[in-house]
């Protein structure tokens, strides 16, 4: 398995901190719409709007994979970048993107970094392995069971 690195620019910087999550069963796509959301908020912006998109109170806008998609409407004004009236509610991805971003509100206070000053700077979701099963079935057939799965990272500065 090759090893996974960090942005190098990011890297370099000492008032930085960095959370990664492996094989996360989430879809890549919606992690992608979520992070696109998410780049540039502060981390308790961030946390407060993964937790509106949980109990389905703000819709998440979708903006490169929307085919097929309806419009939402009320548009929330409490986050000003809604860029599209084309939304969901990916609450599975919501879910485990909160997970990260406590971990890495931990990874900053042991760095010593002020949790209100922290801004997301890069987040990204990258294709984890792809499993594939398949499942018996009568007369010698079979069904396909296949899965992939996501890698997510994200970074913050302190500002």
């Amino acid at each position: 398995m090759p090893r996974w690195r960090y942005p190098l620019e990011v890297v370099r910087e000492s008032r930085v901190a960095k959370a990664m999550m492996w094989d996360a069963p989430i879809s890549r796509k919606e992690a992608y719409e979520i992070f696109k959301m998410l780049r540039g908020m502060k981390l308790s912006e961030a946390k407060r709007f993964l937790e509106d998109v949980i109990a389905k109170r703000v819709a998440v806008p979708y903006t490169r994979y929307k085919l097929s998609i309806a419009h939402k409407t009320g548009l929330p004004d409490a986050f000003p970048r809604w860029s599209s009236p084309i939304g969901r509610y990916p609450v599975k991805a919501a879910r485990y993107i909160l997970k990260l971003l406590k971990n890495l509100e931990n990874n900053a206070e042991v760095s010593g970094l002020d949790l209100d000053r922290l801004v997301i700077v890069h987040a990204a979701a990258h294709r984890g392995p792809y499993l594939k099963r398949w499942m018996p079935r009568a007369f010698g057939r079979a069904t396909p069971k296949f899965r992939s799965l996501t890698h997510l990272e994200v970074v913050a500065r302190e500002v």
